[in-house]
């Protein structure tokens, strides 16, 4: 690795640098290609003092294209730093930045170090704006449906991760045996039924005919947060014809559009129902998982998949058997950097040694956070509002090992 000295401007403010133990460097470091590989020049770098915090960054510049990579590195074997999601002030049906998502990260045990932006979303533009278009959970709780054509990124029972698509087979079995597929926090459309829950805000946001059952606890049987593969049994507390359902802490509703409401013409207040969860592939145990696509790589080769070739911002994560990447391509900047098409973010991953990844929201989405503030240069200007994203967080208590 050759160095030349360069007074250069760190993307984290020194005296924040020193008090996280990291050491900033004052200098331009050139990282050598594979073969037939172009030379990124990665200025403004940072990195730990003494690889104690477990977390690298590097700023990869090629001034001829020109492009400008930020590529954040944790080691997966700390027990201190634990994958999680975030969603936008808490509820589906908002956006904001993301780095007022990781502020709402920060807890007595545990503060946010490294984050991206997350799947792609409904925007302010759209009926239900803020809605994740794909699978999230977060610390366990199912968040939103996975979609059938879009990949997700998800963690096992044991923590192992894996990149593809995922199948919801969620389902309603009413008094009498009538069943019902539904979709989790979804909006409402002609002819479907969704389970909605405390998460998605306020109330659940429908219109038109329909029905909406408001359902409690059973006894003692699990019930809330709602968790992916997991089966429960609900009470009835109220059957309402009115759309909007308000949604308490305490309650789901279960809403079915027009011509599918027929079939809870024999279902009364008091009676019970089961809501089932299940997935394909089997999530079970699942603790975080987060939608976007496509998959960028799987074992270290591009899979087969049709993109536009166009440039543009992106974002993307990964992993090898050692570290998680966290990895955004500025873009739309033609002084700075013009982005990247996604089978060259393919390639460019493959380089840095990543095994597994999948693209997230790119464009004006496109964000990445370190540290305390964001390291990249947005293509608008200014953060985005975001609907979630995917961080990396310091617990002062280590995580238990999976049983």
């Amino acid at each position: 690795m050759q160095v030349t000295p360069k007074p250069t401007r760190s993307p984290v403010p020194g005296w924040l640098a020193r008090s996280l133990g990291l050491a900033l460097i004052g200098a331009e470091v050139l990282w050598g290609a594979g073969e037939g590989g172009s030379l990124l020049r990665a200025e403004d770098g940072v990195r730990t003092a003494g690889g104690t915090s477990g977390i690298s960054y590097r700023n990869e510049k090629n001034a001829e294209k020109p492009l400008s990579v930020h590529i954040v590195k944790v080691e997966r074997n700390r027990p201190d730093l634990v994958l999680t999601t975030t969603l936008a002030k808490g509820t589906v049906l908002d956006l904001s930045p993301l780095s007022e998502q990781m502020k709402g990260q920060a807890t007595s045990n545990a503060r946010p170090v490294v984050g991206i932006n997350g799947d792609f979303y409904r925007t302010e533009q759209e009926p239900f704006a803020g809605d994740p278009l794909g699978f999230q959970v977060m610390e366990g709780e199912l968040i939103s449906s996975p979609h059938a054509n879009h990949p997700s990124f998800w963690t096992d029972a044991k923590g192992a991760p894996h990149v593809g698509v995922v199948t919801n087979r969620f389902q309603a079995t009413l008094p009498g045996g009538v069943v019902i597929p539904f979709e989790i926090n979804e909006e409402r459309l002609r002819g479907t039924a969704r389970v909605y829950t405390p998460r998605l805000g306020a109330s659940t946001r429908s219109s038109g005919e329909g029905k909406e059952l408001v359902l409690e606890r059973d006894g003692t049987g699990e019930w809330l947060p709602i968790k992916p593969c997991h089966t429960y049994t609900a009470r009835i507390r109220e059957i309402r014809t009115e759309p909007n359902t308000k949604l308490t802490p305490d309650t789901l509703v279960l809403s079915v559009e027009g011509a599918l409401a027929a079939g809870l013409e024999k279902v009364h207040p008091g009676e019970t129902l089961t809501l089932a969860f299940p997935t394909e592939p089997q999530t079970l145990g699942c603790e975080t998982a987060i939608g976007g696509g496509p998959t960028l790589l799987r074992n270290g080769q591009t899979p087969d998949y049709k993109a536009r070739d166009e440039r543009h911002p992106r974002s993307a994560f990964g992993w090898n058997d050692t570290h998680w990447f966290f990895v955004e391509v500025d873009g739309r900047q033609s002084n700075l950097s013009i982005g990247m098409k996604l089978p060259e973010l393919s390639e460019y991953l493959a380089k840095l040694g990543v095994k597994e990844a999948i693209n997230l929201d790119g464009g004006g989405s496109a964000t990445l956070w370190l540290y305390g503030q964001v390291v990249n240069s947005p293509c608008y200007g200014y953060e985005r509002n975001t609907a979630n994203g995917l961080v990396i967080l310091r617990k002062e208590t280590p995580r238990r090992e999976p049983d």
